[in-house]
C-alpha cells in the first residue's frame, strides 16, 4: 500500500454523506472539462444519484490524513439492465445476459492530481474491486483516453468491443471486462469481437 494512504469502505447507506464529497472531488478532476455537456457537474450528480441509490452501491475513498486523494465506486448490473444496450458489435447473448449479481460494473474512478501517478488508482481499483461475489467486473473507458484504456489492460482487463451508451451526448467508449472469480481465471480470455 503506498505509505500514508487509508482506503475507506462505505455502502448505500452512507451515499448521502458522501455525496459533497464525491461531487467536490468530480468538480476539480474534471474542472477542465466543465464546457463538455456529458462531463458536467449536474449530469454527474444524476448518475452519482442514480448509482448509490442502488442497495449493492460500493464505494471506497483514499485518505492522506484527513485529505481525500481519490474514490472509486459501483454497483451490480441488475437483470435486464440497459447497461449493454449501446454495444456497436455482435457478441453471443450469453456473455451480456445479467441476472442482478453476474457482472460488478465499476462506474467511476478518480484521482486528484496531487496524488497522481503514485499507484493511488490501483489502491482503490483493488480496493473496490477485492471480495466481490460477482464472477466479472465492467467499465467503459472513453476512446479519448487511450492511456487509461492501456492502463486497465495492465490490470488484466480485456475489451469486449465498442459501446455507445444510449443518452445525449454520450462518447464512444471500450466497453472492458474483468474476471473476478476465482474459477474465472483459468477460463478462455474474453477477446475484441470485432473492429
Amino acid at each position: 500500500m503506498t505509505p500514508g494512504i487509508a482506503i475507506r469502505h462505505y455502502d448505500h447507506r452512507q451515499a448521502a454523506e458522501l455525496r459533497p464529497l464525491l461531487l467536490e472531488v468530480y468538480a476539480e478532476v474534471y474542472e477542465a472539462e466543465q464546457s463538455d455537456p456529458f462531463a458536467s457537474t449536474e449530469r454527474f450528480a444524476r448518475g452519482l444519484d442514480g448509482w448509490s441509490g442502488k442497495p449493492g452501491w460500493t464505494c471506497v475513498v483514499g485518505y492522506d490524513g484527513d485529505q481525500p486523494v481519490g474514490y472509486a465506486y459501483g454497483a451490480p448490473l441488475p437483470a435486464g439492465t440497459p447497461w449493454w444496450g449501446g454495444l456497436l458489435i455482435d457478441v453471443p447473448s450469453e456473455v451480456v445476459m445479467e441476472t442482478g449479481n453476474r457482472t460488478y460494473a465499476l462506474s467511476e474512478l478518480m484521482v486528484r492530481l496531487p496524488w497522481r501517478k503514485t499507484g493511488i488508482s490501483r489502491l482503490l481499483h483493488d480496493g473496490l474491486l477485492h471480495g466481490r461475489r460477482e464472477e466479472r467486473a465492467t467499465l467503459l473507458v472513453d476512446q479519448e483516453h487511450p492511456k487509461v484504456h492501456r492502463l486497465y489492460e495492465t490490470w488484466g482487463w480485456q475489451t469486449l468491443g465498442d459501446l455507445r451508451p444510449r443518452i445525449p451526448d454520450a462518447p464512444l467508449f471500450h466497453a472492458m471486462l474483468l474476471p473476478l472469480r476465482q474459477a474465472c481465471y483459468g477460463a478462455a480470455p474474453v477477446t475484441r469481437l470485432s473492429g
